[in-house]
């Protein structure tokens, strides 16, 4: 196919009829992937797998270690599937998703729809029977979370967006854990504080990048924050939740559920987190909200290494 076309179908705003005259007869295997989302898969995989090894026991057997990380990447990655397909128009639209599979016509809605089903489908059959019924259940409702309520309504419906529908992307420790320590039902208090962290992460982390691309959120007509109440009153709320960041990431030491080296990790990132939420709240370069976001990634991923550190190699005063 020549460039010219190529460009063609890969320009932002493409109609739906252009779309479908773009679709290609060879599709990669990395497009099909592309449609699961695979980096925010790989940080949703490594807080399930922190999970299993905070869980209480003498360690991760090796068949529920590598079973759970599947079922729950192929959770994951349905639900990103389901993302693709719901918001085909509004990526379309935006400059940082115009190419994606979906979105450009490279790959038809139908299947992605169909990678989408076998995807959710095997991840319920691997969980339900062979890890536990409570991971398959907490997997499935993260799932319809992420998926519908947030993608198909909340995110349309109201600049709480991401906060309300936060949840569904904060589960995965929780996953993890259960798959190792739900074979009875209960849900340890230890596993919400992880919960907790990521929930309160996902604001701040979220709000950065759309300050960042807001015009390209109003052009879709998405009700971000930044979009309905403006950037100041944005980059505000980003440095309270990050201040709020800070005492959610202590609670683990504060409850006797880590030690001295988490101690010391979260509080250094923590620190380095709310050094970016004032350079934002007091900067008017768009460029520094980007370099928030990034931040905020970096943060999630060395605060959950730190939980498994400190975990295998406690350190305390006495």
């Amino acid at each position: 196919m020549n460039e010219s076309h190529h460009d063609a179908c890969s320009e932002p705003g493409i109609q739906s009829g252009r779309k479908k005259d773009c679709i290609r007869a060879s599709v990669s295997w990395k497009d099909y992937l592309e449609l699961t989302k695979p980096k925010v898969v790989l940080l949703i995989l490594l807080t399930a797998v922190v999970g299993m090894y905070l869980a209480p026991g003498d360690g991760v057997p090796l068949n529920i270690l590598l079973i759970a990380t599947i079922g729950i990447g192929f959770a994951a990655g349905g639900a990103a599937v389901v993302n693709h397909i719901v918001d085909q128009r509004i990526d379309s639209i935006m400059a940082r998703t115009y190419k994606r599979p979906v979105a450009s016509g490279k790959i038809e809605s139908k299947k992605a729809i169909i990678l989408a089903i076998v995807l959710s489908l095997s991840s319920m059959i691997l969980l339900f029977f062979f890890i536990n019924p409570l991971t398959a259940v907490l997997t499935l409702l993260g799932l319809v979370g992420y998926a519908f309520v947030y993608t198909m309504y909340l995110k349309r419906a109201t600049p709480q967006n991401i906060v309300i529908g936060g949840l569904s992307g904060a589960i995965p420790p929780l996953l993890g854990w259960v798959a190792v320590d739900g074979y009875s039902g209960d849900i340890h208090p230890h596993a919400l504080l992880l919960v907790l962290i990521v929930f309160v992460w996902t604001p701040p982390h979220f709000w950065a990048l759309a300050i960042f691309r807001k015009e390209e959120y109003a052009k879709a007509n998405i009700p971000m924050l930044p979009v309905t109440h403006g950037i100041e009153f944005t980059k505000l709320n980003i440095l309270l939740y990050t201040l709020l960041l800070l005492f959610a990431a202590a609670l683990p030491y504060l409850v006797g559920m880590s030690h001295l080296i988490y101690l010391a990790g979260s509080s250094i990132l923590g620190l380095l987190f709310l050094y970016h939420a004032i350079r934002l709240w007091r900067s008017d370069v768009r460029k520094v909200a980007l370099e928030t976001f990034r931040y905020s990634i970096t943060y999630l991923m060395l605060l959950f290494v730190i939980l498994l550190v400190d975990h295998h190699f406690p350190v305390t005063l006495h």
